[in-house]
């Protein structure tokens, strides 16, 4: 039978996202196009977009009251953070993650919402809130400040999502994650190292 190719499916079969835990995402610019700094000497320089995608992960608890926020790491094109639904208290908090840093009226744009609005959410729906933000902001920066424009979309279509099993794992992600700009000549979203995938250690579905 004719027809297109079915999509690989991207979230983990019969898992409910909205599960209380720990999460590891990882979001990739489309065409893994450098645009949020550079490494120098192992560690990592972001620029203003940078910033820019630092600020709308600190937000994600003021719009979703079931997320707290473990460490995390912007790279020139890419993203891996940690983060944990319906926690609580915090999974613990990482030194290598800075103060929460305020965002204001002309970051949150009317489509953020109130403070604490959502007190449920899906990994998804964080996901995609997150990618939406980040992206208007991102337009905003080329309009405004001369950032450099993106192809179509500022992400990859998906992301890739690992549920974190224990404390061992999740000590395991976070080394990771402080390590990652150490190890940038190796990365494969390194388009000068020729590789390409996304994600961490290990393999895990895409979402």
């Amino acid at each position: 039978m004719g027809g297109s190719p079915r999509r690989k499916p991207t979230r983990l079969a019969g898992y409910d996202y909205r599960t209380p835990g720990v999460y590891f995402v990882t979001v990739v610019t489309r065409g893994r196009a450098c645009l949020f700094g550079e490494v120098d000497e192992g560690g990592m320089n972001v620029n203003a977009a940078g910033r820019m995608v630092e600020r709308w992960w600190f937000a994600l608890p003021g719009k979703f009251a079931c997320v707290s926020l473990d460490a995390f790491v912007i790279m020139p094109n890419h993203f891996h953070g940690l983060l944990e639904l319906n926690a609580e208290s915090p999974v613990g908090a990482d030194p290598r993650v800075g103060p929460h840093p305020r965002v204001g009226p002309e970051e949150t744009g009317a489509h953020t919402g109130a403070p604490l609005q959502r007190k449920t959410a899906s990994l998804p729906e964080i996901m995609r809130w997150f990618k939406t933000m980040t992206t208007n902001a991102y337009v905003r920066g080329v309009r405004d400040e001369g950032w450099p424009r993106f192809e179509g979309r500022l992400w990859q279509r998906s992301y890739h999502d690992r549920i974190v099993r224990d404390e061992t794992e999740l000590n395991r992600l976070r080394e990771y994650i402080a390590s990652n700009p150490l190890r940038w000549h190796l990365d494969r979203e390194n388009p000068a190292a020729g590789g390409e995938g996304c994600g961490g250690p290990g393999d895990g579905p895409r979402t």
